[in-house]
């Protein structure tokens, strides 16, 4: 479980989040959802220490990461795997290389279970056999699949996932969700994703956090969702045809 407390943050007086507060629960996908730049990838950020928040903390399972010195941050960040947005891939190392980077990085691990933990992981995002294929080699969905078992690699117990279905196809951004929210399930993973994808939502929203203008306006599921009451959030559910064809059925 990760708690957000009263987290703000402000850049060259412009306020960015005002007062964040919830609960991101352990074993299922918590979506934080909003227009573009509404502050969902600030927020993100602040909570994985890449950003320092000028107000509130980040709490993973009792543990204040914000207020810890670097040594306890560290740890906690060996717990921590991420998906970002373009994959970020070194396109100079080959798919065996990107997915080790972490134990490379964060471990002492003997090079033959490092082999061993990269091959399981590529196994289990559907890529035997891919190891020695470069980025280049890659469709947009290979890719994020070898982020994915990057983020997973160094067993995980949060994984953060900013925006993981931009630049795919509606049929590969559907088997990504699907992926993430079994790695979830099986793993027992707190799961983070940021998204402005409808499509997510009736995918895999079993938690929500609507974030608009910087401000939480809304915390649910995806069957509550249709009936918010929150005018900002009706605004932009209903401008996804997907949302729309579920009100009308």
């Amino acid at each position: 479980m990760i708690e957000v407390e009263n987290i703000s943050k402000s850049f060259d007086d412009k306020d960015v989040l005002y007062d964040i507060s919830g609960v991101f629960d352990k074993g299922k996908p918590n979506l934080i959802i909003g227009s573009s730049g509404t502050g969902k990838s600030v927020l993100l950020k602040c909570m994985v220490g890449l950003i320092e928040p000028d107000i509130g903390r980040a709490i993973y399972d009792g543990r204040n990461f914000t207020a810890s010195d670097q040594r306890a941050k560290t740890e906690i960040r060996r717990e921590i795997g991420m998906l970002f947005q373009g994959s970020a891939l070194f396109d100079s190392k080959n798919v065996e290389q990107n997915v080790m980077f972490p134990l490379d990085v964060l471990s002492k691990m003997p090079l033959d279970e490092k082999l061993d933990r990269v091959n399981f992981c590529l196994s289990r995002v559907g890529l035997e056999n891919t190891n020695k294929l470069m980025p280049s080699e890659l469709s947009g969905g290979m890719m994020k699949r070898v982020g994915i078992a990057r983020a997973i690699v160094n067993s995980s117990r949060y994984l953060f996932c900013d925006e993981p279905n931009s630049g795919l196809d509606p049929q590969t951004a559907v088997k990504i969700d699907e992926l993430i929210q079994e790695i979830t399930v099986e793993y027992d993973i707190t799961t983070i994703v940021v998204t402005h994808d409808m499509n997510s939502v009736v995918g895999i929203g079993e938690k929500v956090m609507f974030l608009h203008e910087g401000h939480k306006l809304w915390e649910g599921t995806k069957d509550d969702i249709l009936d918010s009451g929150v005018e900002e959030l009706d605004k932009f559910i209903f401008a996804n045809k997907v949302m729309s064809a579920l009100k009308r059925n």
